[in-house]
């Protein structure tokens, strides 16, 4: 392969039939499932990167169901966001997330810089109860449920609010193991359309694992949970600071 084709061709790895194809990525059906709780505030300010700033002792816990997603196929998705601030403009951090399935997995962290590890995770309706789990390794880590469809939601409300811009933190190392890249990443979705949304009753349950520390963001109290149906464009980000400079 001649140089220049090297170049033209780079867009993921393998250079060969890379992991992922190019965007825009289109998500069909999906599903969210979010538990809003309050938490201790001086354990956000030590995991959440500056310039990026807590506002309150608040982390949301979503569940995601993937059923059909541009180049991705179908997974779930489980994870922690954290409001923040952004030179003055309110966004969610994205501070972990797992994942059971390896093309997003790559092309999350790869492209935008989002914190995915294998794991996982379900979304389900048993009976009358909305159930997300996830599991890391064989344990049990996150339990969460909610009243299936108790309360309607007002869907401009949901669609204000998921779009605001997500931010993460993009680390790819150098081959001699120090930062290449470090920068803070913006996204908002696009063309997104919110086909149903509701409330109910919920709690959550989280258990500690080593490598999988959701319960180091401790749940002090349950504020509300939603579910919502959704058709989405995750877009390309964009570099909003660079540690490196």
């Amino acid at each position: 392969m001649k140089k220049d084709q090297v170049l033209k061709n780079a867009f993921a790895m393998p250079l060969y039939r890379p992991s992922y194809p190019r965007g825009p990525y289109r998500f069909i059906n999906r599903e969210f499932f979010i538990v809003t709780y309050e938490t201790d505030m001086d354990v956000l300010k030590e995991v959440v990167p500056e310039p990026l700033q807590v506002t309150e002792p608040v982390v949301k816990f979503e569940f995601i169901l993937m059923p059909d997603s541009t180049g991705f196929g179908s997974y779930v998705e489980s994870g922690q966001v954290i409001p923040v601030k952004f030179k003055n403009k309110v966004g969610n951090y994205t501070h972990a997330m797992y994942l059971n399935d390896d093309s997003p997995i790559a092309g999350g962290r790869e492209i935008w810089g989002f914190p995915k590890k294998l794991a996982d995770p379900n979304l389900q309706v048993v009976k009358e109860t909305l159930l997300g789990t996830l599991d890391y390794e064989g344990c049990r880590i996150a339990t969460a449920t909610m009243g299936y469809k108790h309360q309607e939601l007002d869907k401009k409300k949901i669609f204000k609010a998921f779009m605001s811009p997500g931010y993460l933190l993009k680390i790819i190392p150098h081959v001699n193991g120090k930062p290449r890249i470090c920068e803070l990443v913006e996204y908002v979705y696009e063309d997104l359309k919110i086909k149903g949304a509701w409330s109910g009753p919920a709690e959550i349950s989280l258990f500690a694992h080593a490598l999988a520390p959701v319960s180091e963001l401790p749940v002090r109290k349950v504020i509300s949970a939603v579910h919502v149906v959704s058709d989405l464009i995750l877009p390309y980000g964009r570099v909003v600071y660079d540690y490196m400079k």
